[in-house]
């Protein structure tokens, strides 16, 4: 009985160490998951901020695009009126040419009739 009573002891004590090692153990696994929980909450609340910068980049990039949007209107606006007035600057040079030899075309004729003048007057002197 004393054998098997030492016997049982030991097994006791084996048993005993055997369960002291796996509360340990689990009392590591434990703090693991804890970690991994923490390291989760971390990563989900990393996630969710970069969800709404991307959401406030988003609105961003839209806000710059309706403005390059506007921007491009007023620019086609812009080269309308330029091209517009292009038109008129055009017809008003050609017009001013046109004076411009109308003048020189009156110039001559001037010149001419008092060249005819003078002489008329010189003959009329002379006679």
């Amino acid at each position: 009985l004393q054998k098997e009573l030492l016997k049982c002891k030991q097994e006791a004590r084996n048993l005993q160490g055997i369960k002291d090692a796996l509360q340990q153990r689990l009392i590591q696994q434990d703090a693991a998951v804890l970690q991994l929980k923490q390291e989760l909450l971390r990563a989900n609340m990393d996630k969710e901020e970069l969800h709404n910068q991307n959401v406030d980049l988003q609105r961003k990039v839209e806000e710059r695009n309706r403005l390059l949007a506007e921007y491009k209107k007023e620019l086609c606006q812009k080269d309308r009126h330029l091209q517009q007035h292009q038109t008129k600057l055009d017809e008003m040079l050609r017009q001013l040419s046109e004076a411009s030899y109308q003048q020189v075309d009156l110039e001559r004729e001037l010149e001419h009739k008092e060249a005819l003048l003078a002489h008329c007057m010189k003959r009329e002197a002379e006679e």
